[in-house]
């Protein structure tokens, strides 16, 4: 099936813009439920109630409203937020570029491929050049009224666009409360063996996505009008800390 493009502009670093469309580079297949009414089956609408009077609210009637405290709200009124929305545009701004690796997986957010026009050789002179200089291009765009922060990759012969979360959006490692606690040197060797045991290339296509697939086996099962078996859930425990390097030679054996 022949992907449409979702948005069209160029790639705008230096003095030099590169015409491209956007599109999307991954999808989400899942299984989608709708609330029914449990009597008639018929599907449920979902209404805004005042919690005070108990009633629904018309959309004309509705606003937006800051709360400042309990109970105490600022309103906003449309207008106010219109005049602060990004000003369209149609340019993927490069600011700079950084050396491939440097960006902590953490900032990833959605990605998108980059089909350039017909002939376009600006475009396969950028991925080229880049994929030889091992960088990507940190860039900021407006799209759907909305503006983005995101790296520029070279994948093969295309580009990739990735939309990359701002740094107060990322919480930082040293909030965590990380115990301090050491290992024996035969707890990280048979730890290192078990890895190298375990270590192959990556196949995405192996492992499939098991929770859909269940769910297309219990629509299937209820269709032909099976019963359906609930089964009490199996929880695992942690292995303890002083059973671990039992647990890790067990486990050592199993893949040997």
């Amino acid at each position: 099936m022949t992907s449409t493009a979702i948005w069209k502009g160029n790639i705008h670093f230096g003095g030099i813009d590169v015409p491209v469309k956007l599109h999307g580079a991954v999808r989400e297949e899942r299984i989608q439920f709708h609330l029914l009414h449990r009597r008639d089956h018929v599907k449920l609408r979902q209404q805004m109630i005042c919690a005070h009077e108990k009633v629904p609210v018309p959309v004309e009637a509705q606003a937006r409203g800051f709360e400042l405290g309990e109970g105490r709200y600022l309103l906003i009124d449309p207008a106010e937020l219109e005049q602060i929305k990004p000003v369209e545009s149609r340019v993927i701004e490069v600011h700079e570029f950084v050396k491939r690796g440097r960006i902590d997986p953490l900032y990833l957010e959605r990605a998108y491929s980059l089909e350039p026009e017909p002939h376009e050789k600006g475009y396969n002179a950028l991925v080229g050049a880049m994929r030889e200089m091992g960088v990507e291009g940190i860039c900021t765009w407006t799209m759907r009224k909305r503006s983005y922060f995101g790296a520029l990759q070279p994948s093969g012969r295309i580009l990739r666009l990735m939309t990359l979360r701002h740094a107060d959006e990322v919480i930082p490692v040293k909030s965590l409360e990380l115990p301090d606690i050491s290992l024996s040197e035969k707890e990280l060797k048979i730890g290192g063996e078990l890895i190298n045991q375990l270590t192959a290339p990556f196949q995405p296509q192996k492992f499939g996505n098991e929770h859909q697939n269940k769910l297309r086996r219990l629509i299937d099962q209820k269709v032909r009008g099976e019963k359906i078996a609930i089964l009490p859930l199996r929880r695992l425990k942690p292995t303890a800390s002083d059973k671990l390097l039992q647990a890790l030679e067990a486990s050592l054996k199993k893949v040997a």
